[in-house]
Protein backbone atom coordinates (compact mmCIF):
# COMPACT_ATOMS: atom_id res chain seq x y z
CA UNK A 1 0.00 0.00 0.00
CA UNK A 2 1.44 3.34 -1.07
CA UNK A 3 1.59 6.26 1.33
CA UNK A 4 0.93 9.31 -0.87
CA UNK A 5 2.33 12.44 0.74
CA UNK A 6 1.28 15.95 -0.24
CA UNK A 7 3.64 18.74 0.84
CA UNK A 8 4.69 22.21 -0.26
CA UNK A 9 8.47 22.31 0.04
CA UNK A 10 11.47 20.39 -1.24
CA UNK A 11 12.91 20.57 2.27
CA UNK A 12 9.87 18.68 3.53
CA UNK A 13 10.07 16.16 0.71
CA UNK A 14 13.67 15.30 1.60
CA UNK A 15 12.49 14.29 5.09
CA UNK A 16 9.99 11.87 3.58
CA UNK A 17 12.38 10.21 1.13
CA UNK A 18 12.45 6.51 1.94
CA UNK A 19 13.85 4.46 -0.93
CA UNK A 20 13.17 1.22 0.91
CA UNK A 21 9.53 1.99 1.77
CA UNK A 22 6.33 2.43 -0.23
CA UNK A 23 6.22 6.23 0.01
CA UNK A 24 5.51 8.62 -2.85
CA UNK A 25 5.77 12.40 -2.43
CA UNK A 26 4.06 15.18 -4.42
CA UNK A 27 5.32 18.77 -3.97
CA UNK A 28 2.84 21.58 -4.52
CA UNK A 29 5.12 24.59 -4.23
CA UNK A 30 2.27 26.69 -2.87
CA UNK A 31 0.18 26.33 -6.05
CA UNK A 32 -3.09 24.52 -5.35
CA UNK A 33 -3.83 23.69 -8.98
CA UNK A 34 -0.43 22.04 -9.46
CA UNK A 35 -0.78 19.95 -6.33
CA UNK A 36 -4.32 18.91 -7.24
CA UNK A 37 -3.29 17.80 -10.73
CA UNK A 38 -0.12 15.98 -9.74
CA UNK A 39 -1.58 14.30 -6.66
CA UNK A 40 -4.65 13.17 -8.61
CA UNK A 41 -2.43 11.61 -11.28
CA UNK A 42 -0.27 9.87 -8.67
CA UNK A 43 -3.32 8.55 -6.81
CA UNK A 44 -4.66 7.11 -10.04
CA UNK A 45 -1.48 5.07 -10.48
CA UNK A 46 -0.71 4.35 -6.82
CA UNK A 47 -3.89 4.39 -4.72
CA UNK A 48 -3.24 4.50 -1.00
CA UNK A 49 -3.61 6.67 2.07
CA UNK A 50 -3.21 10.34 1.17
CA UNK A 51 -1.27 12.15 3.90
CA UNK A 52 -0.81 15.91 3.97
CA UNK A 53 2.49 16.29 5.79
CA UNK A 54 4.73 19.26 6.53
CA UNK A 55 4.91 22.45 8.55
CA UNK A 56 1.95 24.64 9.44
CA UNK A 57 0.90 27.81 11.20
CA UNK A 58 -0.81 27.71 14.58
CA UNK A 59 -4.35 29.01 14.92
CA UNK A 60 -4.84 27.90 18.52
CA UNK A 61 -2.88 30.17 20.89
CA UNK A 62 -1.67 27.22 22.99
CA UNK A 63 0.32 25.65 20.15
CA UNK A 64 4.05 26.36 19.90
CA UNK A 65 6.76 25.68 17.28
CA UNK A 66 7.56 21.99 17.08
CA UNK A 67 4.12 20.81 18.22
CA UNK A 68 2.59 18.03 16.12
CA UNK A 69 -1.04 18.18 15.00
CA UNK A 70 -3.00 15.31 13.39
CA UNK A 71 -6.41 15.30 11.73
CA UNK A 72 -8.44 13.33 9.20
CA UNK A 73 -9.79 9.78 8.85
CA UNK A 74 -10.42 8.54 12.39
CA UNK A 75 -8.79 5.15 11.83
CA UNK A 76 -5.66 6.63 10.28
CA UNK A 77 -5.49 9.36 12.94
CA UNK A 78 -5.71 6.71 15.65
CA UNK A 79 -2.81 4.86 14.05
CA UNK A 80 -0.81 8.09 13.81
CA UNK A 81 -1.66 8.90 17.42
CA UNK A 82 -0.32 5.54 18.59
CA UNK A 83 3.04 6.45 17.09
CA UNK A 84 2.80 10.08 18.22
CA UNK A 85 1.18 9.99 21.66
CA UNK A 86 1.94 13.67 22.35
CA UNK A 87 0.36 14.92 19.11
CA UNK A 88 -2.53 17.37 19.30
CA UNK A 89 -5.72 16.19 17.64
CA UNK A 90 -7.77 18.92 16.03
CA UNK A 91 -8.85 20.52 12.80
CA UNK A 92 -6.25 21.45 10.19
CA UNK A 93 -7.60 23.89 7.62
CA UNK A 94 -6.02 24.52 4.24
CA UNK A 95 -5.68 27.89 2.55
CA UNK A 96 -4.50 28.74 -0.96
CA UNK A 97 -2.41 31.66 0.35
CA UNK A 98 -0.12 31.96 3.36
CA UNK A 99 -2.02 32.98 6.49
CA UNK A 100 0.48 35.64 7.41
CA UNK A 101 -0.81 37.77 10.27
CA UNK A 102 -2.03 37.17 13.80
CA UNK A 103 -5.30 38.85 12.86
CA UNK A 104 -5.84 36.51 9.90
CA UNK A 105 -5.09 33.49 12.10
CA UNK A 106 -7.47 34.66 14.81
CA UNK A 107 -10.27 35.19 12.27
CA UNK A 108 -9.69 31.77 10.68
CA UNK A 109 -9.64 30.08 14.08
CA UNK A 110 -12.91 31.73 15.10
CA UNK A 111 -14.57 30.95 11.76
CA UNK A 112 -13.52 27.30 11.41
CA UNK A 113 -12.56 26.08 14.86
CA UNK A 114 -9.38 24.62 13.33
CA UNK A 115 -6.19 24.71 15.37
CA UNK A 116 -3.65 24.83 12.50
CA UNK A 117 -3.43 26.03 8.91
CA UNK A 118 -1.36 25.02 5.90
CA UNK A 119 -1.48 25.30 2.11
CA UNK A 120 -1.90 21.65 1.13
CA UNK A 121 -4.38 19.82 3.37
CA UNK A 122 -7.55 21.11 1.70
CA UNK A 123 -6.21 20.10 -1.71
CA UNK A 124 -5.12 16.66 -0.52
CA UNK A 125 -8.50 16.11 1.16
CA UNK A 126 -10.29 17.09 -2.04
CA UNK A 127 -8.27 14.61 -4.11
CA UNK A 128 -8.89 11.89 -1.53
CA UNK A 129 -12.65 12.40 -1.78
CA UNK A 130 -12.49 12.37 -5.57
CA UNK A 131 -10.50 9.13 -5.62
CA UNK A 132 -12.35 7.44 -2.78
CA UNK A 133 -9.19 7.19 -0.66
CA UNK A 134 -8.64 7.82 3.07
CA UNK A 135 -7.06 11.14 4.01
CA UNK A 136 -5.14 12.32 7.05
CA UNK A 137 -2.89 15.26 7.90
CA UNK A 138 0.24 15.40 10.03
CA UNK A 139 1.50 18.91 10.48
CA UNK A 140 4.14 20.49 12.70
CA UNK A 141 3.74 24.05 13.96
CA UNK A 142 6.28 26.58 12.69
CA UNK A 143 4.76 29.98 13.51
CA UNK A 144 2.62 30.77 16.56
CA UNK A 145 -0.92 32.11 16.40
CA UNK A 146 0.28 35.56 17.49
CA UNK A 147 3.21 35.71 15.05
CA UNK A 148 3.08 38.08 12.09
CA UNK A 149 5.24 36.64 9.31
CA UNK A 150 7.67 39.17 7.79
CA UNK A 151 7.30 40.04 4.08
CA UNK A 152 10.51 38.18 3.18
CA UNK A 153 9.03 34.93 4.51
CA UNK A 154 6.04 35.30 2.19
CA UNK A 155 8.17 35.27 -0.98
CA UNK A 156 10.53 32.48 0.06
CA UNK A 157 8.97 29.57 -1.86
CA UNK A 158 9.44 28.88 -5.56
CA UNK A 159 6.72 27.07 -7.54
CA UNK A 160 8.88 23.92 -7.52
CA UNK A 161 9.00 23.97 -3.72
CA UNK A 162 12.58 25.24 -3.54
CA UNK A 163 13.78 28.33 -1.70
CA UNK A 164 13.58 31.66 -3.53
CA UNK A 165 16.69 33.12 -1.92
CA UNK A 166 16.91 36.03 -4.36
CA UNK A 167 13.37 37.15 -3.58
CA UNK A 168 14.04 36.88 0.16
CA UNK A 169 17.21 39.00 -0.07
CA UNK A 170 15.47 41.57 -2.27
CA UNK A 171 12.64 41.88 0.23
CA UNK A 172 15.13 42.25 3.06
CA UNK A 173 17.02 44.96 1.15
CA UNK A 174 13.79 46.92 0.67
CA UNK A 175 12.87 46.60 4.33
CA UNK A 176 15.86 45.84 6.59
CA UNK A 177 13.77 46.36 9.72
CA UNK A 178 12.17 42.95 9.19
CA UNK A 179 15.49 41.17 9.85
CA UNK A 180 14.77 40.27 13.47
CA UNK A 181 11.34 38.86 12.57
CA UNK A 182 12.88 36.92 9.70
CA UNK A 183 15.54 35.42 12.00
CA UNK A 184 12.80 34.43 14.47
CA UNK A 185 10.78 32.85 11.68
CA UNK A 186 13.82 30.92 10.45
CA UNK A 187 14.64 29.59 13.91
CA UNK A 188 11.07 28.48 14.47
CA UNK A 189 11.03 26.80 11.06
CA UNK A 190 14.24 24.92 11.86
CA UNK A 191 12.64 23.68 15.07
CA UNK A 192 9.54 22.60 13.13
CA UNK A 193 11.58 20.72 10.54
CA UNK A 194 13.48 18.85 13.25
CA UNK A 195 10.21 17.87 14.90
CA UNK A 196 8.74 16.89 11.53
CA UNK A 197 11.67 14.55 10.86
CA UNK A 198 11.24 12.93 14.27
CA UNK A 199 7.49 12.55 13.78
CA UNK A 200 7.87 11.03 10.33
CA UNK A 201 10.51 8.60 11.57
CA UNK A 202 8.07 7.57 14.30
CA UNK A 203 5.15 6.85 11.96
CA UNK A 204 7.36 5.01 9.47
CA UNK A 205 8.80 3.01 12.34
CA UNK A 206 5.23 2.14 13.31
CA UNK A 207 4.58 0.92 9.75
CA UNK A 208 2.09 3.53 8.56
CA UNK A 209 3.11 2.81 4.96
CA UNK A 210 2.24 -0.85 5.51
CA UNK A 211 -1.14 -0.12 7.03
CA UNK A 212 -3.99 -1.51 4.92
CA UNK A 213 -6.48 0.88 3.39
CA UNK A 214 -9.15 1.73 6.00
CA UNK A 215 -12.63 2.91 5.03
CA UNK A 216 -12.83 6.62 4.21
Amino acid sequence: MTLLIACGLKREARIFDRADRDVSVVIGGGIAETLDHDLDAKAELLPGIILSCGIAGALAPALKPGDVVIDGNVIVVERLGQALPHAHRGGIVGNDAITATAEEKRTLHERTGAIAVDMESHVAARVAVRKGLPFAALRVISDRADDDLPPAALVGMRPDGGMALGAVLASLARNPRQLSALIRTGRQADQAFRSLAQAFDAIIGAGIDRFGLPPR
